[in-house]
């Protein structure tokens, strides 16, 4: 198992050394079926030179230059490389390690060193951007990993820094009965001047966006209650809004939620204490919700549900509720599983649960894909097979509007347009 391992991290760094290499590269891809971003289509091909795509269409429409390296992909469908909504690289799954003990006890260089994993294992499993939402603890690591993935250093996705995220005074762990101060899990702000301040550092740190805490387990109890006040988020947004940048909102509660939408946030993470009132708040808003469905169902599942045998759980079966009215508000959903609470390059376990909550596969697909790039504003570069775009790609076996789970049978990936293989024994 070393050995296939070892194998397999030096044939994908060979493969990116030997791709990168070429001066000018042209590829002409052909699938049964090629999803764009937002409809299937079958007898289309598409064209490659470098690292974007130079033409998309009916194969009778597009001209291939006569040095172009045609590749086949008989019985498979390709689709733009997938946009992972809510991960979190620095993190690993709580059954290995508690979080508390991965803040306190595990080294930055050994969480470093995981990220590193983490990003291949996310990019071989064909999500060729990431936005993660925060570092755990780990400071600005995530800006120098970012750093070391543009550089071609490692491979991994494109990736949106939220760097240590903020939350209220108190309000966060690790929580220690010590006199000494401990390692946080984010960075700690208070009043208008002081999350003036905090946003301003993160962006100073390279943050492409900023992560707020609405609400969390800091009440009576550990029960779930809002934490920032309407005028502090509003202040976030105004600053974040000032430099161009998103503010997204971690917000399990009904009042938490509803701070979050006043102050004009840019999306709600999870959203259990979503209604119909507040999900049509949020459409009127342009704010989308990310629902992390895959997340609560990692943690239940390390407390001795078994999925599939067990009954469902009084937490699923409100998440489906919740889930069901947001489909049905017409609220925008994204796609994000909150990865790294569950295993890393597993992250298609949302695309799945999104679709076993009840949203049809073809609109899963638009959510991995055209729905993220949009919310994210980063359309103009990924999430669409679109000329002028970046080369991410992805061919899986079959068809997944017909079968989510095809998309994990990944044949290969391509990122400005180098071709990555998931199985040291695969082709380029």
């Amino acid at each position: 198992m070393r050995n296939r391992v070892f194998t397999l991290i030096i044939t994908v760094l060979t493969i990116t050394a030997t791709a990168q290499s070429r001066k000018d590269t042209t590829y002409l891809i052909r699938a049964d079926r090629v999803f764009d971003g937002e409809q299937m289509h079958e007898g289309w091909v598409v064209l490659i030179h470098n690292r974007t795509i130079e033409a998309a269409g009916p194969v009778n429409a597009i001209k291939a230059p006569a040095d172009a390296i045609t590749l086949d992909c008989k019985g498979a469908t390709l689709l733009p490389g997938l946009i992972e909504g809510h991960s979190h690289l620095f993190l690993h799954p709580y059954n290995e390690v508690s979080w508390d003990d991965q803040v306190l006890k595990e080294s930055r260089a050994e969480r470093v060193a995981r990220a590193v994993v983490h990003a291949r294992q996310t990019l071989l499993a064909g999500f060729t951007t990431t936005r993660d939402l925060g570092t755990e603890g780990a400071m600005y690591d995530d800006v120098g990993l970012k750093q070391a993935i543009d550089k071609g250093i490692i491979p991994g996705p494109r990736m949106l820094c939220a760097t240590r995220a903020i939350v209220a005074t108190g309000s966060y762990g690790p929580r220690e009965l010590t006199d000494h101060e401990s390692p946080h899990g984010a960075a700690e702000a208070d009043g208008l001047e002081g999350c003036t301040k905090e946003v301003r550092t993160q962006i100073g740190h390279g943050a492409d966006l900023i992560k707020v805490y609405a609400d969390y387990r800091w009440g009576a109890n550990n029960t779930a209650q809002p934490t920032f006040t309407v005028d502090e988020l509003k202040k976030m947004v105004e600053v974040c809004a000032s430099s161009g940048r998103e503010l997204v909102v971690h917000a399990s509660t009904t009042e938490g939620m509803r701070r979050a939408i006043e102050a004009g946030v840019n999306t709600i993470e999870h959203g259990e204490g979503g209604n119909p009132e507040l999900f049509a708040a949020m459409k009127a808003k342009g704010i989308a919700l990310c629902p992390t469905l895959a997340a609560g169902e990692a943690v239940l599942g390390y407390r001795g549900w078994k999925k599939g045998v067990d009954p469902d759980p009084k937490q699923i079966i409100a998440k489906k509720e919740n889930f069901r009215q947001a489909l049905v508000s017409g609220v925008t959903i994204c796609m994000g599983g909150d990865v790294g609470v569950y295993t890393h390059g597993t992250n298609a376990r949302e695309m799945e649960d999104m679709v076993e909550y009840g949203m049809k596969p073809i609109d899963v697909l638009r959510a991995a894909t055209s729905v993220n790039a949009d919310v994210f504003r980063i359309a103009n570069h990924v999430g669409r097979i679109k000329p002028g775009l970046f080369a991410d790609l992805l061919v899986v076996q079959g068809d997944p509007s017909a079968n989510m789970q095809q998309i994990r049978k990944v044949i290969w990936v391509m990122k400005d347009g180098v071709i990555y293989h998931p199985d040291a024994s695969g082709g380029l």
